[in-house]
């Protein structure tokens, strides 16, 4: 199916909802999605898994008085749209008020047929079959690896129409190629495994060879590791592990969590909360960035937001509704699903470069980290405590000297950030291309091992 035949798709479903909406007075926003997907995994050498998968789904937000509600519908049909709207407003006559929640997007026109983000594809599936087979094999092919128990390859194709009863209407569309897999090493009675990917807006980019070297050649280097002494090191996260890291205590920049009450920095904007080497951007579009998209899930054209600048916090992540409550601009970052209420989402982290050359950070003695363990359930993001397994390397001067496993890295994210030794000079992505920093060195984080 073309894509301006399911754009006509979504814009006809969408305009039913809105019309019934509106002959009941009340005001809504409606996001529509349409999504094709392609999952390809291997298994001894065989294709154990081939799916391919299309999917709609369209979702009404509803406001009526002070009085909000959602409801969604996985068919398009005339009947099932007016079943979720009538859902819908019932349930707001039975939800809490919530009077800072209202559709506030005017009038906003944002069509993203973006090539660069939807690029034509025409790759053979045989080709995407070799190179599903060929992500296990060149793993197990190599000298003491057993297996590759995870890995396999992924396309998906999205699209978006959001409209409301204030005359918005936006669209999106993109594509995206993922490829992954899992290198497994039993030797002396030892085991170990480690994750590579890549992630790309075109097939022809994926590369194999990253993914699964980087597999293979990490759980070979740790196979043989153990504990450090139990004590106080400088650690560098590895961007991968500095991202969940940021993630697990996103809440500290979203306006939605200030508003419930669980933001530890409800009361520090404006003030320090970190060394002041550190600069931490929500970025809406960059070179590499795998969530681009114009709007937000209110339909406010996106932008780039200041989060903590020199390390003073600058402001929270807002959708409309967080930004009425406190009293300041929204920042476009309403994150909503079809079948979800309104909260706030981040786009891309982006931490800023430093002034530190290379040599500088890996300067001396200090444990680099690979692998996190637990790291959601290991975090408190009120007060800050966290309590990861976690693997690595004892490293030297830019140098791997062994490898560490076995232990755990604790402390404070808060205390963290600002007990920062040297922030590098050169800004890198990690793999998803969602979060982009330099080599950030913490000067120190306490490790239980032997």
């Amino acid at each position: 199916m073309s894509e301006q035949t399911i754009k006509a798709t979504l814009s006809d479903a969408v305009d039913q909802v809105l019309s019934l909406v509106k002959q009941q007075g009340a005001q809504a926003d409606v996001i529509a999605n349409a999504s094709e997907s392609l999952s390809l995994k291997a298994d001894q050498g065989d294709l154990s898994e081939h799916k391919v998968t299309a999917g709609q789904v369209i979702g009404v937000r509803v406001v009526k008085g002070d009085q909000v509600a959602t409801s969604y519908s996985e068919s398009l049909d005339s009947d099932s749209l007016a079943s979720m709207v009538n859902a819908a407003l019932t349930n707001a006559g039975f939800t809490k008020a919530d009077p800072d929640q209202q559709i506030r997007a005017e009038e906003q026109q944002i069509d993203q047929q973006d090539p660069s983000l939807l690029q034509a594809d025409n790759t053979p599936i045989e080709d995407k079959i070799a190179l599903a087979l060929a992500l296990e094999q060149e793993v197990v092919s190599q000298p003491r690896a057993t297996g590759a128990p995870y890995n396999g390859y992924s396309e998906q194709t999205q699209y978006q129409l959001l409209a409301n009863t204030l005359g918005t209407r936006c669209y999106h569309s993109e594509r995206s190629f993922s490829c992954y897999t899992a290198a497994l090493l039993n030797h002396d009675g030892k085991q170990a495994m480690h994750l590579g990917a890549s992630v790309s807006r075109r097939f022809a980019d994926l590369d194999l060879a990253h993914a699964t070297q980087l597999a293979y050649q990490t759980a070979d280097a740790l196979l043989e590791g153990g504990p450090v002494k139990t004590g106080s090191y400088p650690v560098i996260f590895e961007h991968d592990c500095l991202s969940e890291l940021l993630g697990a205590f996103g809440s500290c920049f979203s306006g939605d969590a200030a508003k419930r009450g669980t933001n530890p920095w409800r009361e520090k904007v404006g003030k320090p909360v970190a060394d002041s080497a550190l600069t931490i951007t929500d970025v809406a579009r960059l070179d590499g960035g795998m969530r681009i998209k114009a709007f937000d899930s209110e339909g406010f054209a996106t932008a780039d937001t200041p989060l903590i600048e020199n390390g003073v916090l600058v402001g929270f992540l807002h959708n409309s509704a967080t930004a009425q409550y406190f009293g300041v601009s929204h920042t476009a970052n309403a994150g909503r699903s079809p079948k979800g209420g309104l909260d706030v989402t981040s786009r891309h982290d982006v931490i800023a470069a430093g002034k530190h050359s290379d040599a500088d950070v890996h300067a001396g003695e200090y444990l680099e980290l690979v692998s996190l363990q637990g790291v959601h359930s290991g975090a408190n993001a009120i007060s800050g405590d966290f309590s990861f397994g976690a693997s690595g390397f004892v490293c030297r001067d830019g140098k791997r000297v062994r490898p560490v496993r076995g232990i755990t890295v604790a402390g404070n994210f808060y205390t963290m950030l600002n007990e920062i030794e040297a922030i590098g000079n050169t800004v890198l992505p990690n793999y998803d291309g969602a979060f982009f920093a330099p080599r950030i060195r913490f000067a120190r984080l306490s490790i239980a091992g032997e």
